[in-house]
């Protein structure tokens, strides 16, 4: 049975960044995946690499950011990924509904991911909120000399502000309103240093609710 599709497990990341794995979770809902399109590689990442025809994608940061869908024909085992090796400034990648349906991302809400980091960078959630502020997580997926599956739960880790134009992360958010978000994301918070310093990412679950209510 290939990794897409094992039974789900939860990966709880400390602060201190450790993965410990616990029982499967099994109780908030998939709302979305996205595994980007299985096509030739593409700089900068565009909607034509969304592989969910619900989603809808957003590059964040100035530049623009090179943030590239990467895949490498030769390798059987390659996955299509998104690659931050060539982003000249820091970055973010969101995903939202492309009807405007909002997140409820309380109480068992997770976020799961499979990706590889190298050097320095640590991989991270980050958040819109229905007000148009963003949060970035204080916990992280950090460097791995192999594809990995993570997962953490939204509600259980700390959060800072995110100025998502230069995608710099700012004070610490006291109990943030996770109920109403817009979108959800991952950055590491550096410009790429091609494959020697860069985050991967394979593909993203969140799993949580939709918000009782569209917007107005």
């Amino acid at each position: 049975m290939s990794e897409k599709h094992m039974t789900r497990r939860v990966f709880v990341l400390s602060a201190a960044g450790a993965g410990l794995e616990a029982a499967d979770v099994g109780s908030a809902p998939l709302l979305f995946r996205e595994d980007w399109t299985a096509t030739p590689p593409n700089i900068p990442l565009t909607q034509r690499d969304v592989a969910n025809p619900d989603l809808r994608v957003t590059v964040h940061g100035q530049g623009p950011p090179l943030v590239k869908k990467s895949f490498h024909d030769a390798r059987e085992w390659d996955p299509h990924y998104v690659w931050s090796g060539l982003a000249k400034t820091p970055w973010a990648v969101s995903l939202s509904f492309a009807d405007g349906r909002l997140l409820d991302l309380t109480g068992s809400a997770t976020v799961r991911w499979r990706s590889r980091q190298s050097g320095f960078r640590a991989l991270r959630a980050i958040v819109g909120l229905e007000g148009g502020s963003w949060l970035v997580s204080e916990d992280s997926d950090p460097a791995s000399s192999h594809w990995r599956v993570r997962e953490f739960a939204f509600p259980a880790t700390r959060w800072r502000r995110l100025d998502i134009s230069t995608v710099t992360e700012a004070s610490w958010v006291d109990g943030p309103a996770l109920g109403r978000v817009r979108s959800v994301g991952f950055t590491d918070l550096m410009p790429g240093g091609r494959s020697g310093a860069c985050s991967r990412l394979d593909w993203i679950e969140v799993y949580g609710n939709l918000a009782a209510d569209r917007p107005g």
